[in-house]
């Protein structure tokens, strides 16, 4: 990944600038594509399962299949749109400047930023990845990138909205504390360990490119709008050629243990207050995979089914933000040491929350 202030930093082609009216319609006409495409996605994955392979749609395998169908496509076009915009957008600045100024800013509210920012951003752990990349590859500080990625997908204004609605607002404003907290906290951690020197080489590369000083940037003409295409367009078949099979293997299992395990089962098996179950609850969320709107409903089944509050919600949290799916992608950015060292702190909030919850339920409720 290259920056586009180096003077090969642009894929060699015809270098004639477009007609700025072409180029508009030829951008709007792949937006209106790409938003075709993505609002009928559920409706294209339940008519192939249903309809056209005659699956029963509270079947096991049908469930399976349409949130296999569902979040692979979903995955792919944001992956597609955030890689693409990102790295059109950094084609065109200057990104020293952008770098010095992200350094500046006070590192906890950095991590404050990231984690309000994930939590207004409407994605599960896997299509916050697409975001995640792009912020680190344009040299924001990982602990500020991780921030976001550990509250994107614990939080969003769906989610609080359907969990204000069933659960009231008390349990709303206990939930949404903890997803901001997780994620500054664990961006600190990160950072106090200089987790930055266990991504992936690519990346660091591409973030030593983006943070050299630009010397002869002054000089250099701005680039066209067509050499920005071509910049953005290179990134984005990187970016794929690298993950889209761990896209589609990470969602496989993801989809597997969705369709086939019953939410009754968890109810049935962590309903004791004992300590045991709030580690267990976290550990046996992580292979799942799903999104925290679609998850709320289940929350509601396990508080009435018995289960405490921090068992809950320690094992939501896990199931949204640590799942193994997520982890199987983040494996082509990050190295072992990271993922590890990431999982790690993800099981000790999680594990540390849920006591503390349980602890305090005889008060809060």
């Amino acid at each position: 990944m290259n920056n586009c202030c180096h003077k090969n930093a642009f894929p060699p082609g015809n270098t004639v600038t477009e007609k700025p009216f072409l180029t508009a319609i030829k951008a709007i006409s792949a937006m209106l594509a790409w938003g075709l495409l993505y609002w009928n996605i559920e409706t294209a994955a339940q008519w192939l399962v249903m309809d056209a392979a005659g699956l029963n749609q509270k079947s096991p395998l049908a469930k399976a299949l349409v949130f296999f169908l569902y979040d692979t496509a979903k995955i792919l076009l944001l992956l597609t749109l955030m890689v693409y915009t990102l790295s059109w957008l950094r084609a065109g600045i200057n990104a020293e400047k952008i770098r010095a100024k992200l350094m500046g800013i006070n590192r906890f509210a950095g991590y404050a930023t990231g984690s309000a920012f994930g939590a207004i951003t409407p994605f599960c752990s896997c299509s916050s990845i697409p975001l995640f990349l792009g912020f680190t590859t344009a040299g924001i500080p990982l602990g500020i990138t991780m921030a976001f990625l550990i509250t994107s997908p614990i939080i969003n204004e769906v989610a609080v909205l359907v969990l204000w609605g069933l659960l009231g607002w008390k349990l709303t404003i206990i939930y949404i504390s903890i997803g901001i907290a997780a994620g500054m906290l664990g961006g600190l951690l990160l950072d106090t360990l200089k987790a930055d020197r266990w991504l992936q080489p690519f990346i660091r590369e591409a973030i030593e490119k983006n943070i050299q000083p630009q010397i002869q940037q002054e000089n250099l003409p701005p680039p066209t709008l067509d050499m920005r295409h071509r910049f953005a367009l290179q990134e984005l078949k990187d970016i794929l050629k690298r993950t889209t099979v761990w896209v589609i293997a990470g969602v496989g299992i993801g989809a597997l243990l969705h369709g086939f395990i019953p939410d009754a089962w968890f109810a049935e098996h962590f309903a004791s207050d004992s300590w045991w179950t709030v580690p267990a609850a976290v550990t046996i969320g992580i292979p799942l995979y799903t999104n925290v709107t679609g998850v709320i409903p289940v929350m509601e089944t396990l508080l009435m089914k018995g289960l405490p509050l921090g068992t809950t919600l320690a094992f939501i949290m896990s199931t949204v933000a640590a799942s193994l799916p997520e982890f199987m992608m983040l494996s082509r950015v990050m190295q072992k040491p990271l993922l590890a060292t990431f999982a790690s702190i993800l099981i000790a909030l999680f594990t540390i929350t849920g006591w503390i919850l349980n602890a305090m339920q005889p008060w809060l409720f």
